[in-house]
């Protein structure tokens, strides 16, 4: 016997819909899917989270001082002229910075592997490329996610049954987080 479903795809397909039906799953906290797919996105998301949480609090503050160019009211950079050519004008910035460690990098780069890119686009400029930001979703496991779960041993996930889908009978569930 598998063990896993194979939900009727061929193997790559398979995987890229897990993939897509976990990044929503915990970007948006709850989706509606089959009965079969919510089973198996609740395996990988459940393993995620309890790295999320494993990882957590590893992780080393470092401060850290930049040269970042001036700018003037526009967002332009302030040029000066020295012997005669124009050169940008620097100011030192101190910033603290966190630094993983070497098993929340590990950690970080595992999330990657089944993360797809999201991007928040905001509802009045629906459509435009201006002002839509990339998520870092393994950032917001570390620093949303798993600060709800630290006491908790497992059960990060929830299946509640909707009913049948009209258009073929298949059972429709809600897949949330607890």
């Amino acid at each position: 016997m598998a063990g896993y479903r194979k939900l009727g795809r061929t193997s790559d397909q398979r995987k890229a819909m897990l993939r897509s039906l976990v990044t929503s799953l915990l970007n948006n906290g709850k989706i509606v899917t089959t009965e079969a797919r919510a089973k198996e996105v609740k395996k990988i998301a459940e393993g995620l989270i309890a790295l999320a949480v494993k990882e957590k609090d590893n992780f080393e503050t470092v401060t850290v001082t930049a040269k970042v160019p001036q700018k003037d009211k526009d967002g332009n950079r302030v040029k000066e002229v020295v012997d005669g050519k124009k050169v940008t004008k620097f100011e030192e910035i101190t910033k603290t910075v966190k630094k993983d460690n070497p098993s929340r990098l590990h950690a970080r780069r595992q999330m990657l592997k089944v993360f797809y890119p999201v991007t928040k686009v905001p509802t009045e400029g629906a459509g435009r490329k201006k002002g839509t930001n990339a998520v870092d979703m393994p950032a917001k496991m570390f620093d949303e996610i798993a600060p709800k779960y630290v006491n908790r041993q497992g059960g990060y996930t929830r299946i509640v049954k909707i009913g049948q889908r009209r258009g073929d009978g298949a059972m429709e569930v809600l897949l949330e987080l607890v």
